[in-house]
Order: structure tokens, then sequence, then C-alpha cells
């Protein structure tokens, strides 16, 4: 059998800098869990406050992780190629995320949202600024500020309510 895989290959892409449908769905539908897991921890009695809270966490963390994903698989298509900042940034995100599984995993929640809180905040920031330089889509320098206040509100209002008990 003969391996008929080309040696190389150039993409011209035209990438507009509105959020697309799915973008926007997939990423407000997954901050939904935020909202309604911090609801119920600071709403619900035990057990299932405690359980909220665990689970409130685990999502950030495999939201964090994902992200990290997404970050390097967007570097395989990024113009001039893979860059040192998309590395470091999906690194970054990955030791956090499951830095935070292990934390929670444990029961070390508050440092476990400190950490998903630095994460939110990292891709708050950095995710514009990806965009701005092509190492990320476009539309992330609109979609990430506000997308990233919800788990950012979401785990401060967490944290405040684990520091006072």
């Amino acid at each position: 059998m003969t391996d008929t895989t080309p040696s190389s290959a150039t993409f011209t892409l035209t990438e507009p800098a509105e959020t697309p449908w799915l973008g926007v769905f997939f990423g407000y539908v997954a901050m939904v869990p935020f909202v309604v897991g911090v609801l119920a921890f600071w709403l619900a009695g035990e057990p299932w406050r405690g359980a909220a809270l665990a689970i409130t966490l685990f999502w950030g963390c495999a939201i964090l992780t994902f992200l990290a994903g997404v970050r390097r698989g967007v570097s395989f298509r990024t113009p001039g190629g893979v860059t040192a900042g998309q590395i470091v940034t999906m690194l970054w995100l990955f030791c956090l995320g499951f830095a935070a599984i292990v934390l929670t995993a444990i029961a070390m929640p508050v440092w476990a949202t400190a950490l998903l809180l630095v994460g939110y905040l990292s891709l708050q920031v950095f995710d514009p600024i990806a965009a701005r330089k092509l190492e990320a889509p476009l539309y992330f320098a609109r979609l990430r500020p506000a997308q990233m206040a919800i788990p950012l509100l979401c785990l401060l209002g967490t944290l405040v309510l684990l520091s006072t008990r």
C-alpha cells in the first residue's frame, strides 16, 4: 500500500470577526452549569450543597482543560506555524485545570477555586490578545471577555461563601 499523504499543504482562510452562531451557543451553554452550581451551593442544604460545590468545581476543571485543548488545536492552523505563546498558554491552562482537579478530589475547594479563577481570568485577558495576533479565532476578542465573566463571577461567589464558613 502506497502512502498518498501530501508532504505539505497551503490553506487560504477567510475568518469573520463576528462570533458564529455555534460559538455563541456552545460558548454560553457551557457557562450555565457555573450559574446553576453556584446557586445550588449557596441555596441547597447538605448533602446537596457539598455535591453542588464538587460538581461545579469539576465542571470548571473540565472546561478549563478543554479550552487548553482548543488552544492547542487552533495552533495547528496558525499562519506561520505554532507560536511559543500558544504552547505556553495551552500548558498553563491545562496545568491549572489539572491541579484544580487534584485539589477538588482531595477536598481542598478553596485552592481549587482560586486556581480556576486564575485560569478563567487568563482566558478573559489573553484570548483577546491572541485573537489580535492571529493566534486564536478573531471572534475570541469579543466573545471571551463576556463569556469568561460568567465563571469568574460564579467562582468568586463560591470563594466568598467558602471563606465565610
